[in-house]
């Protein structure tokens, strides 16, 4: 049922409640007892057979039915970035959140159990299930594994992992001791500057540091070759350098690639280069912007907070701010996410009176189980994917790819994905933004 909800006044812990309720419509695998989206049902239970394994479980990431271990987590290391910066606020939800998250890291520990220097980093083809709209119950397609190794590496999966459970050990630290110690033991198998900075934070110690200070001049000098300065883009799952250096800030490190990022974000910085729709929203993207939208708001929080505490303010060329800038920054973020724009519309699912009702989602486009019990194939799917009528099924919490290309011009069409597909990589930041400000 949608919530009504003035604009001007966001209620932010109803949006942390169904930001966080939004990952259940995303399992795979075998639902647990207390599964609340109960439209959704047990999906890709044999996922990890095609390979000898066992990969049932985790998180669709978006509205297809693949599973993509780079950004399932990323997705993770925002959940509990969010949990150890701003879990303190977040009353009974805390215990969602942790749901949340270890429904990913257990996904995790099977991507890396089942062979020494391998990393499962997909289960799906895609390119068939793209060709599909069809419920994740009813998946009769391909499910072949892929792994990456040292005949075939990669790295920017296996360092990402790494964070994730690096990140996750410390938000487990005080709820369940030996988890967390199972997820910092796995997570010491790779060495990369993001995940080796989660790694001295789990740690507690500058073990790290010498791969983490490799990494970066690696990309430094990388951006000296290319004149492509990484530090003034977005924040994403494919794109870490300013979470890295926000995260080393903490501890001493990187204070000045640090403080770039806040120049670059606030809008009223003398040097700022991010850019924003006329309504406010910061845009970097053609595809999904919300996702730089969150992973920045939440950087801005976690670095306002460590300003703070450290009496710090943020210098920009030859003009200061304080602290407080960079939480004005991402309050207008999350408010414009949540019906403070132009259109007075909300971009979560279920939040307001006006939110987008044709989302770009299979399961939740497509008549549950409940509603349609018999099988729906491949391509008898598409006349729900072409119809006109709202989602059968109400994702709730789900935040939307955005606006379209920098304006304020939302198309609610399923058939525009880079506007009105979810992710869970969208999601995952907001949970600590939206916590913050429950709170505040």
């Amino acid at each position: 049922m949608a919530s009504v909800l003035s604009a001007q006044n966001p209620d932010y812990k109803l949006a942390l409640s169904k930001s966080l309720l939004f990952f259940e419509g995303q399992r795979s695998g075998k639902l647990p007892p207390n599964q609340r989206l109960t439209w959704r049902k047990d999906s890709a239970l044999r996922d990890g057979q095609e390979g000898g394994v066992d990969l049932t479980g985790g998180y669709y990431d978006a509205g297809d039915n693949v599973k993509y271990s780079f950004p399932m987590a990323f997705t993770a290391t925002m959940l509990a970035w969010s949990i150890i910066e701003f879990g303190d606020g977040m009353g009974d939800e805390g215990v969602r959140a942790a749901e949340a998250l270890r429904w990913n890291t257990d996904f995790l520990l099977k991507a890396t159990a089942h062979l020494p220097n391998t990393v499962y980093a997909m289960v799906g083809n895609p390119y068939s299930d793209h060709n599909c709209w069809e419920r994740p119950e009813d998946m009769d397609t391909p499910r072949p594994v892929y792994a990456v190794n040292t005949t075939h590496p990669g790295s920017e999966v296996a360092g990402e992992i790494t964070a994730a459970l690096a990140a996750a050990s410390i938000a487990f630290r005080s709820s369940d001791t030996a988890y967390a110690r199972l997820l910092l033991s796995r997570a010491k198998q790779d060495e990369l500057a993001w995940g080796g900075a989660w790694l001295n934070k789990a740690t507690n110690s500058q073990k790290y540091q010498k791969y983490v200070d490799k990494a970066i001049r690696n990309i430094k000098l990388m951006e000296e070759a290319t004149g492509y300065h990484c530090i003034d883009t977005e924040f994403s799952w494919d794109n870490k350098h300013a979470g890295t250096y926000i995260l080393l800030s903490q501890v001493g490190h990187y204070k000045t690639e640090a403080q770039t990022f806040a120049c670059v974000v606030l809008p009223e910085s003398p040097t700022k280069t991010m850019k924003y729709t006329p309504g406010g929203l910061i845009y970097k993207t053609r595809s999904s912007n919300n996702q730089v939208t969150g992973a920045v708001s939440l950087l801005a929080l976690v670095y306002a907070k460590h300003l703070k505490q450290a009496k710090g303010t943020i210098t920009c060329g030859k003009t200061q701010f304080p602290p407080s800038k960079l939480v004005d920054l991402a309050k207008s973020q999350a408010d414009y996410i949540l019906g403070h724009n132009p259109l007075r519309m909300s971009y979560m699912v279920g939040y307001g009176s006006k939110f987008p009702q044709h989302i770009h989602h299979r399961a939740s486009a497509l008549p549950s189980l409940d509603v349609h019990p018999s099988f729906i194939a491949c391509k008898d799917g598409t006349p729900y994917y072409m119809s006109r009528k709202p989602n059968p099924n109400e994702l709730t919490g789900a935040i939307v790819g955005g606006p379209n290309n920098g304006t304020d011009y939302f198309d609610d069409d399923r058939k525009r994905p880079a506007q009105s597909e979810p992710t869970t990589y969208i999601n995952a930041p907001f949970v600590g933004v939206f916590a913050y400000f429950a709170n505040h």
